[in-house]
């Protein structure tokens, strides 16, 4: 009689291990350990009846994630930092395909399988992400350029659109024609970036007005167009978290702890989860208190009491567990709620 199967699946790809349980009498474990290449992975598990399969949640495995749930397997993705505490002794894929198995058999928070339309939002967040961040690095060599030169610039974006005209002017009388030339096209690569910036944006906007989810949670004073689609995409089933706390402590904005002897001392924020997201929801915090005109009781309370910085985070994670609420209630965003306690 069989009474269960388990499969672990390495983050190479090219190591599986199943687990299987059967006896009669008593139950005896039984391991096979065998190597599958990535083209006959999918077939090898259709011919398998319905199981529990935990994988390192790495390239890839989303989409391996929906196939094998499309096959009727139960799937669970793990995050990495979860697995490598139970990676004991040296480095291998024998010695991390047994650490998936240990770790997908203790309690803990999965990493939610996404849809291919909420992985393709977060693909478009994630190219918008790499255009401001090389765009950012242009402006900045620009400006270490002509200091070289001696032409010193503000930090600001303005300061470079207002005064790089000038500057390429100065420097055309005794520079040579090919630097000059070069300095001007890197200077009108800008205007690509910011182009194709908007595109993605305009793209991502049409999305949320598309969906539900999205539209709902964008009436959050602090959560617009970026924060909204990204925590939808990143959340992907709000079920899967059990409460508000839970999900804004999966994202990292609640406080470190370490407990000794029976005290416990509390640091600065996990930081654990997804950056992306957190930076988001802290900006958005962050403009709520610069340019709301009544914030609310608590957060007049809370800044007598706390330096500043605590209060955008306290904001930030307020702001996470209203998305989860909205999303996993179904109900719309309103100002002023004060939920109770069921009898």
């Amino acid at each position: 009689m069989q009474i269960g199967d388990r499969y672990v699946a390495h983050s190479s790809w090219d190591r599986y291990r199943q687990i299987g349980v059967s006896g009669s009498s008593r139950r005896r474990e039984h391991r096979v350990s065998k190597t599958i290449k990535r083209a006959g992975f999918l077939q090898y598990f259709a011919n398998r009846s319905p199981c529990l399969i935990g994988m390192e949640a790495c390239g890839g495995a989303q989409h391996w994630a929906r196939e094998l749930t499309k096959l009727g397997h139960q799937v669970r993705l793990l995050s990495s930092r979860f697995v490598k505490a139970f990676n004991i002794g040296n480095k291998s894929d024998a010695a991390d395909a047994r650490a998936i198995w240990l770790a997908v058999q203790q309690p803990g928070k999965a990493v939610a399988v996404k849809t291919e339309a909420q992985q393709a939002v977060l693909a478009m967040h994630r190219m918008r992400e790499q255009l401001v961040k090389m765009r950012t690095m242009q402006i900045n060599a620009l400006r270490g350029l002509m200091t070289e030169y001696g032409e010193v610039m503000g930090r600001s974006r303005a300061v470079l659109e207002k005064e790089m005209p000038g500057t390429l002017h100065r420097l055309a009388e005794r520079l040579p024609a090919t630097l000059v030339d070069t300095l001007r096209d890197r200077w009108s690569e800008l205007a690509r970036m910011d182009e194709q910036i908007a595109k993605i944006e305009r793209r991502l906007r049409t999305w949320l007005k598309q969906d539900r989810d999205c539209s709902a949670i964008a009436e959050i004073p602090g959560v617009g167009l970026l924060t909204a689609t990204a925590a939808v995409a990143t959340m992907a089933d709000p079920k899967a978290f059990r409460s508000g706390r839970e999900f804004a402590a999966f994202i990292g904005l609640v406080p470190r702890q370490h407990g000794s002897a029976g005290k416990v001392s509390l640091f600065g924020i996990s930081k654990r989860g997804d950056n992306y997201l957190r930076t988001l929801l802290t900006h958005g915090a962050r403009c709520v208190l610069a340019n709301a005109k009544e914030p609310g009781p608590w957060v007049e309370q809370l800044k007598k009491r706390r330096p500043a910085n605590v209060v955008v985070i306290a904001l930030a994670n307020k702001l996470a567990r209203i998305i989860w609420a909205v999303l996993a209630h179904r109900c719309p965003y309103e100002k002023g709620y004060s939920s109770t306690r069921p009898a």
